[in-house]
C-alpha cells in the first residue's frame, strides 16, 4: 500500500486515449477509493475521447462510483492540460500520456508549474530533451518516472535476482520480439505514428531493450536498426515494422524486431517474449519468456475479438474483490501504483519542512530512488534515451551503425 503524504496526491492524466482507458485510468480510480488519489483530472486535445472515457462500460462497471473532471469544459482551448496546470497545487502528479513527439514539451510544462511527472515511454526520442528534463527535475525535487511495467512483471524481478548471483553467467546473445496488433493501424495511430515522429523499434521495442539492462545491469553502447514501411487507411506513411541489434558494453548482442501487425484473428492481443544466453565458466545459461503465452487460454461464445485466445492474467485484469465494482490486478497496475507511492514517500518525507530544506529533502529522496533502480526515472534513464535517438538516426539512414555516449556530453554518433 502506498505511504500517506500530507494529502491524497491529485492526479492529472494528460491524455484520453487507449493507454488511458486500458490501465491508467483504472489503477488511479482504484488507487483514489482507497483513500490514497485525491481529485483526478483527464486532459486532451479534444473533447469527444473524454466523453467516450467518462461512459466507458468497462469502466463504469469495474468503477460505478468513480468520475473524473474533463480538461477542456466546454469553451476551453485544445490543449486543455495547459489550462489546469497552472492552477494545481505543487508536488501533485501529471501522467503524461499522448503520442511520442509530444511527450518532453508536456512534460517540461509540467514540471514548470513544479509538478510531478509519470510518463509513459519512452519519455524522449533524443539526449538532448533528456538533458533538459534531468536538469530541471534535478534543480527543483521533482519526480519523473517511465512507465516501464515489464519491470513489475514477477518473472523478470526473478531473472534479474538470479542474474545478480551469477546463475545465468554473463549475457552474450539475445533476441526479443513484440508485435501490436493490426488493429493500431485503425486507431488513432495512423494521425500521429508517421515516419517522422515514431516507428516500432523505438515505440514498443524499448520496453525489451529497458528489460535486458534492468535484469543484466549493462549499457547499449550502440544500436543498428531499419525498417519497412507502408500506410495507414488515411494514407499516411508509416514504419509498420522495424528490426534492431543493440551491442552492450561487454560485447553482448540483442535482436529486437517489432511491428504493428499481428493478426487481429489470431489468439492474445500481440505477439511478445524474448530469449537471453550467458556464457558460465562451465556452461551456458538461458533466461527464456514467451510473454505471449501464459499458459491461460480461453474461448468465448461471444464475437468480441479473436473467439480463442491466450489471456494474460499478469499485465492487467479487473477482477473480483471484497470491494465495489471490480479491481485492478497484475505488473501494469502495480507500476503506476509503485510511481505514485514514490512520489507520496518523497512528499511524506518532506512534509512541514520550509521551502529550502523541503528541496533539499525532495532531491535526496529522489537520488536515492534513482540510485536503486528499481523505479524506472528518468535519473537512470539516459541509456533508454540514447537507444531511441540512435535508431531513429539509423533507420533513417539505413541501418548504420550509431554509437552511444554517456557521460557528461551524451550524444549518438554513426561509425
Amino acid at each position: 500500500r502506498m505511504t500517506h503524504a500530507r494529502h491524497a496526491i491529485d492526479v492529472t492524466i494528460v491524455g484520453g486515449g487507449m493507454i488511458t482507458s486500458d490501465l491508467i485510468l483504472p489503477s488511479i480510480y482504484h488507487l483514489q477509493r482507497l483513500g490514497q488519489i485525491g481529485r483526478i483530472r483527464v486532459a486532451g486535445r479534444t473533447r469527444a475521447p473524454l466523453d467516450a472515457l467518462a461512459s466507458n462500460p468497462s469502466l463504469r462497471r469495474a468503477f460505478p462510483d468513480a468520475s473524473f473532471e474533463s480538461c477542456p469544459s466546454p469553451g476551453a482551448s485544445p490543449d486543455g492540460y495547459r489550462d489546469v496546470l497552472p492552477s494545481l497545487r505543487p508536488h501533485e502528479a501529471v501522467i503524461v500520456a499522448v503520442p511520442d513527439p509530444l511527450h518532453y514539451r508536456v512534460v517540461m510544462d509540467a514540471l514548470a508549474c513544479d509538478q510531478h511527472v509519470v510518463a509513459v515511454k519512452p519519455l524522449v526520442r533524443s539526449s538532448a530533451e533528456w538533458q533538459a528534463i534531468d536538469e530541471t527535475s534535478r534543480r527543483k525535487g521533482l519526480y519523473v518516472g517511465v512507465e516501464y511495467h515489464k519491470r513489475f512483471d514477477r518473472r523478470a524481478l526473478v531473472a534479474k535476482r538470479h542474474y545478480a548471483d551469477g546463475r545465468f553467467g554473463a549475457f552474450v546473445m539475445g533476441e526479443a520480439r513484440l508485435y501490436e496488433p493490426y488493429a493500431y493501424r485503425r486507431s488513432n495511430f495512423q494521425n500521429w505514428f508517421t515516419c517522422d515522429a515514431a516507428d516500432p523499434f523505438t515505440y514498443v521495442g524499448c520496453h525489451y531493450v529497458d528489460l535486458v539492462s534492468f535484469i543484466t545491469g549493462l549499457a547499449p553502447v550502440a544500436v543498428s536498426a531499419d525498417a519497412v514501411k507502408g500506410r495507414f487507411p488515411n494514407g499516411n506513411e508509416a514504419y509498420l515494422w522495424a528490426s534492431g541489434r543493440v551491442r552492450y558494453e561487454n560485447g553482448a548482442l540483442l535482436t529486437m524486431t517489432a511491428g504493428l501487425g499481428y493478426p487481429d484473428a489470431a489468439a492474445g492481443a500481440n505477439d511478445q517474449g524474448m530469449v537471453l544466453y550467458g556464457e558460465g565458466p562451465d556452461g551456458t545459461g538461458m533466461i527464456h519468456h514467451d510473454d505471449h503465452e501464459r499458459g491461460v487460454r480461453h474461448s468465448y461464445v461471444d464475437e468480441a475479438g479473436a473467439a480463442y485466445r491466450y489471456v494474460n492474467p499478469d499485465f492487467f485484469q479487473l477482477v473480483p474483490w471484497d470491494g465495489p465494482g471490480l479491481r485492478p490486478v497484475g505488473y501494469g497496475y502495480e507500476s503506476i501504483a509503485a510511481h505514485l507511492d514514490a512520489i507520496a514517500r518523497i512528499e511524506s518525507a518532506t512534509a512541514g519542512l520550509d521551502d529550502a530544506a523541503a528541496l533539499v529533502g525532495r532531491q535526496r529522496e529522489i537520488a536515492a530512488i534513482d540510485a536503486a533502480g528499481l523505479l524506472p526515472t528518468v535519473g537512470n534513464d539516459l541509456t533508454n534515451a540514447l537507444v531511441a535517438e540512435a535508431a531513429r538516426v539509423s533507420i533513417a539512414n539505413g541501418g548504420a551503425v550509431v554509437r552511444l555516449y554517456g557521460g557528461d556530453q551524451p550524444r549518438v554518433e554513426r561509425m
